[in-house]
C-alpha cells in the first residue's frame, strides 16, 4: 500500500523514499567533490525549501568551502508566482568565488535566472545550480541545474524541505499531489 499524507485540502502519496533520496545526496556530494577538488566553493542554499537537501548534503563535501543563505519566494500555494521576491538577500561577497546554488526543486528556472543575475553583478569566477529536484519538461530558463538528484515529471511535490502552503516541509520523503 502507497503512503500517503495529506495536507489542508490536499492528499499526496510517496514518490521518493527516504533511501533513494540519501543515495542521490551523496551521489551528489562525489560530483562535487571530484569537480571542486582543489578549489575553494560558497554554497548559497536558497531558502526555505533547501534547507534539508543543504543540510544532507554538507555533511558530505569535503572540498574547501563555505555557505551562506539567500531567502526568495516565488509560490503561492500549488502555483509558480511567475514573479520572484527576495526576502532575505546575501551578506557574504562573491567576487572571484566559484559559487553553487543549492535549490530544492529548478522547474521554471525564472527563480534560479534571478538569482544568477543578482550574483553576476558581483563578478564571481563561476555560477552552478545544484537542485534535489529537476522539472525539466517545465524549465524555461537559462541555465539548467549542472548537478540534481532527480528528473521530475511536472507534478506538484512536498517533503524533504518543500512545502505546500508551510506545511510538509518536515517529512522525510518527498510525496507527489494526488490529482483528482
Amino acid at each position: 500500500m502507497n503512503k500517503t499524507v495529506t495536507l489542508y485540502d490536499k492528499s499526496f502519496e510517496i514518490y521518493l523514499d527516504e533511501k533513494q533520496i540519501h543515495e542521490s545526496v551523496q551521489s551528489i556530494a562525489n560530483q562535487l567533490n571530484e569537480d571542486y577538488r582543489g578549489q575553494k566553493v560558497l554554497f548559497i542554499s536558497i531558502l526555505n525549501g533547501s534547507f534539508m537537501f543543504t543540510s544532507d548534503l554538507m555533511k558530505l563535501v569535503e572540498v574547501e568551502m563555505e555557505i551562506s543563505f539567500m531567502k526568495v519566494r516565488s509560490y503561492v500555494g500549488t502555483e509558480s508566482s511567475g514573479r520572484v521576491d527576495e526576502l532575505i538577500g546575501l551578506t557574504t561577497s562573491v567576487t572571484g568565488k566559484n559559487l553553487v546554488i543549492l535549490e530544492d526543486i529548478v522547474d521554471t528556472g525564472i527563480t534560479v535566472d534571478k538569482i544568477i543575475k543578482l550574483l553576476q553583478i558581483q563578478n564571481p569566477n563561476s555560477i552552478e545550480v545544484c537542485a534535489m529536484l529537476f522539472k525539466k519538461e517545465a524549465f524555461q530558463g537559462q541555465q539548467p541545474p549542472k548537478y540534481f538528484g532527480f528528473e521530475i515529471p511536472n507534478k506538484f511535490v512536498v517533503g524533504y524541505g518543500l512545502d505546500y502552503d508551510e506545511a510538509g516541509r518536515n517529512l522525510p520523503e518527498i510525496y507527489q499531489l494526488i490529482e483528482k
